[in-house]
């Protein structure tokens, strides 16, 4: 099952396009440092907004650099059902090890329409499906008993829980007795859903500090509780950085992470277009924290 901390990886750009170079350093970088899986085509590195033909290179390059050293669960949600399909199938060809398919967003559908929705997904791959319910972008949450019901499908086995809600998993595993899979989608609330059952995070964090939030993951696993609360210390200083700013100003997850990286790594900043560039840029000193 997947755990640990799984960064949502950025896609880094350069003169338009995408810069894959940047992006192989990244991953190597992430390794070197002890993640535990990588997320590509997420909310993080910017999925609505790449064109199809990206999205699929993407997936493909990250599962090339990868090469079986730690689980990719490519990112293969859409709104358009169909879409969805081909991502996920596409996903599954490339060799990734797991697809993340995000509710419908803009759609508003029902709880029944999301039912529907997942159930033609999983129907059409044998990959393993994980759920990924993120209320605040997608305007619509999935219900503890609409998963419930998906998780009697063989392939649909976890959840990215990004409701930032504590005793969502508690209840969550009151409904679902499978061996289901909990990750937590929120990096501020990322170690306390680890003690309300949790098996991991998928992070933003993990792009500008992916040793400090393995090392947490880690320690909590080895039940040395109080180092992994010292470490969640100091990343909270990079939470502040990340998403405080971001709410406060409106400003997009992958912007502040690739101005952070840019710093930190001379690696390209450039965001697609949609998204405003962050215009308070976080200092050198911020970085270092």
């Amino acid at each position: 099952m997947f755990q640990g901390s799984i960064p949502a990886l950025i896609t880094p750009f350069k003169n338009g396009n995408i810069d894959y170079e940047s992006f192989y350093k990244i991953i190597e970088w992430s390794l070197s440092e002890g993640s535990h899986g990588f997320v590509p085509c997420g909310t993080t590195g910017e999925s609505p907004t790449l064109s199809h033909q990206e999205h699929i290179k993407v997936v493909d390059e990250c599962v090339r650099i990868v090469d079986k050293r730690v689980p990719v669960i490519a990112g293969t949600g859409s709104n358009n059902t169909v879409e969805a399909i081909e991502f996920t199938n596409h996903a599954e060809k490339s060799g990734a090890d797991a697809a993340l398919v995000v509710t419908p967003y803009y759609n508003k559908p029902t709880q029944e329409g999301l039912q529907a929705h997942f159930k033609k997904i999983a129907e059409s791959t044998s990959l393993p499906i994980i759920i990924y319910n993120i209320p605040g972008r997608s305007i619509v949450d999935m219900t503890i008993d609409t998963m419930s019901v998906l998780s009697n499908i063989s392939n649909i086995v976890g959840v990215k829980d990004a409701t930032n809600d504590l005793f969502r998993p508690l209840l969550t595993q009151t409904k679902i007795q499978k061996d289901f899979c909990y990750l937590s989608g929120e990096d501020g609330t990322a170690l306390a859903y680890l003690a309300q059952g949790g098996q991991g995070c998928i992070s933003v964090t993990a792009n500008i500090a992916p040793k400090l939030c393995s090392d947490m993951q880690n320690l909590w696993r080895e039940r040395k509780i109080n180092l992994a609360q010292d470490i969640n210390f100091k990343l909270s200083k990079r939470y502040f950085i990340l998403f405080l700013l971001i709410f406060d100003l409106f400003q997009p997850t992958s912007s502040p992470a690739k101005h952070l990286l840019y710093f930190t790594h001379n690696l390209s900043v450039l965001i697609v277009l949609t998204i405003f560039t962050y215009d308070i840029v976080p200092t050198p000193e911020q970085c270092s924290l």
